[in-house]
Formats: C-alpha cells, structure tokens, sequence
C-alpha cells in the first residue's frame, strides 16, 4: 500500500514516463560492466528499474529477474519490450522501494541505478538500502548509484544554499524539473555528497567493495557515484 509521499511520486513518474523512455534507452556502461560478472544462474533485483533499459540486460543474461517500480506506466512499458523480446524469466512489481516484497535472503545480486535519490527523508532511503540487505543472500553484492551534489550543473545551486541557510528541506534536496517533448513537471531529488553516501551505506549495514566517481555529463566534478556493495 503506498503512502502519500508515494503516491505523488508515482504521479509524477507515470505523467513523464513515455517521454523519459524517448530519452532513456540506452544502458549504462558500468551497469553492464557489473551484469557482466553476475552468474547465469542468479536472481537479480532491478530496484526503480524504470522503461528497463538495465533490467533487460539483466533478463539477458541472468535466470531469474524482478523489477520493481513505483510506475505502473513505467512498468506498463518495460513489460512491452519483454514481450517483444520473448523474455519470460522476469517478474514486474509495483511497489515501494523501502518496503520489497520479497523474502529475506532470496536475491543473488540488486541494481539499484538511480533511483535511491529519488526518495524523500533521509530515513527512507536508509530503510530502502536496509531492504537491500535484508533480500540478499549471504555474500549477494548490489551496484547503486545516486546523483552528485557538487556537480556542475547544480553545485553553484547548494554552494548559495549552503551560505544563506533557506528553506527548511535536507540540505541536498532539490527539485529538478523534466523539460521534455514540452512537458515542465518537478521531479524530487536528494542529490548526494560522496561522504554522505557512504555513510547511509554503511548505516544499513552493507559492505563498500568499491566506490567510483563518474562523469557521465559533467566535465569538471562528478555527476554520479557509483558503489558496488556486499551482504556480510
């Protein structure tokens, strides 16, 4: 059952969904980088995994795979491209990523690509990356990623937050606002600094195996951070 936090996001998510599928359909480098070392037997978990541009890299490659995404247009459209790819070992679920509806110690490996930015509270999206622990199995990694706040195009932006002190958000909140095919709708974000993404982390309980900063469209700091992260 979603909240009313959750249900205004998956508003937001499902009224963009068609024009972000226009604009996000290329897979990431380094989200097929990690599919790469996964085992052709795993069960994978692709977390807010959106018009399914890495899950379907998952279903590819791996047995057994479940997406999971606020968007029930998002969903509606990853699971079209399933279809026309005849991929079968794949489950979609509508669901809230701080709450999986999964046993614990089921999954093999977890994407969580870009999406733990996208929740509201510092507490929820420690809880989600605690539903991350919980679902692995002993030993099972996860690759997640967030957006970076110093980032060129939004550093200047928390620089002046910083200095004034204004509004009564997480420093690190912002909305930003998708522009395209004519649409201006805001889209809630927590951008990350690299110290704090470690430590929520490490405060769900998880092991850095190793942590990147990524440039994807920045040319001076870093957009992105990417971890790969373990169940002890």
């Amino acid at each position: 059952m979603l909240d009313e936090r959750d249900r205004k996001s998956e508003e937001t998510w499902d009224s963009i969904a068609e024009s972000f599928d226009l604009t996000r359909r290329k897979p990431w480098k380094q989200c097929i980088d990690f599919i790469d070392t996964l085992s052709r037997t795993d069960m994978v978990v692709d977390l807010g995994c959106g018009n399914g541009r890495h899950l379907i890299s998952c279903a590819e490659h791996c047995k057994e795979v479940v997406g999971l995404d606020i968007s029930k247009e998002l969903l509606s459209i990853t699971k079209k491209k399933l279809e026309e790819k005849n991929l079968e070992n794949t489950i979609l679920l509508h669901a809230d990523m701080t709450n999986i509806p999964l046993k614990n110690d089921t999954v093999d490996s977890i994407l969580f690509i870009a999406a733990l930015h996208n929740i509201k509270v510092k507490d929820k999206r420690i809880q989600s990356l605690k539903e991350v622990k919980r679902v692995l199995k002993k030993d099972g990694t996860a690759l997640i990623s967030v957006w970076s706040r110093w980032q060129d195009k939004y550093g200047k932006y928390f620089l002046k937050k910083w200095f004034t002190k204004k509004g009564q958000t997480e420093f690190g909140d912002i909305d930003i606002y998708w522009k395209q095919q004519g649409l201006d709708i805001p889209r809630f974000y927590h951008l990350y600094s690299k110290k704090e993404f470690i430590s929520d982390i490490r405060l769900a309980g998880l092991e850095i195996e190793k942590i990147q900063d990524i440039k994807l469209h920045s040319k001076k700091h870093p957009d992105n951070y990417f971890a790969i992260v373990k169940k002890q």
